[in-house]
């Protein structure tokens, strides 16, 4: 709990960051279609998992729907970060028919659908149409799906849910993502012809000038 900022200190400049992107996003919606979402790094430097938790937050916290997808088949991270089971997920829908596992979490209108047990081959299994249509499924019941991956340059996987989705966010760590690694991200991105929303710069350091206001 102590990694969602956006619940535990809202008003603290951390945050106030992840509502304005939160705004940014519903503007980059407006003309295309934005509901579907990947939220990627470039490398294993960010902590990607922790931003994209603090973003699903900020969402159902100005009164959208939101569903945050555990798609890290590898090294899940969400069920950790929001204190539920990993019994039964993401790994078990794609393999079986009916609804998705999704579970209830402390904040309301957010619900969260767990990567679920490791699988021997991450990516055949993301590779299955079976894929698109959970997606469309996750879709017609929430306002914004978002999902966690894998690194870009780590595996594929982040490749083929970028192909997938509406638009993707990528992150980059101030001071630890490499420039030509931030570079090759983009590029592998443009060559699964992903749409590229924006990109997330986390752990700068804050502007002292801007402290203080309205607190």
């Amino acid at each position: 709990m102590s990694t969602l900022i956006t619940l535990t200190d809202p008003r603290s400049p951390a945050a106030e960051a992840y509502q304005s992107l939160r705004t940014s996003l519903e503007f980059s919606g407006l003309e295309q279609p934005l509901h579907t979402i990947l939220v990627a790094s470039a490398d294993g430097m960010t902590d990607k998992s922790i931003a994209v938790a603090n973003l699903a937050v900020a969402l159902a916290q100005a009164g959208d729907r939101v569903t945050l997808v555990d798609g890290d088949l590898r090294r899940p991270q969400q069920h950790d970060i929001f204190g539920v089971a990993n019994t039964r997920g993401l790994s078990n829908w794609l393999q079986e028919e009916g609804p998705a596992p999704l579970q209830k979490t402390m904040v309301e209108g957010l619900q969260l659908l767990v990567s679920g047990p490791t699988v021997a081959n991450p990516v055949a299994l993301l590779s299955r149409r079976r894929l698109v249509e959970a997606l469309e499924q996750l879709q017609e019941q929430a306002d914004y799906v978002l999902i966690d991956a894998p690194p870009i340059l780590a595996v594929t996987d982040a490749a083929i849910w970028a192909g997938k989705v509406d638009g993707v966010v990528l992150l980059i760590n101030a001071g630890g993502t490499k420039r030509d690694h931030a570079q090759r991200a983009k590029s592998v991105l443009e060559t699964v012809h992903a749409r590229i929303v924006g990109a997330v710069l986390l752990n700068a350091e804050p502007d002292v000038t801007m402290s203080g206001y309205y607190r």
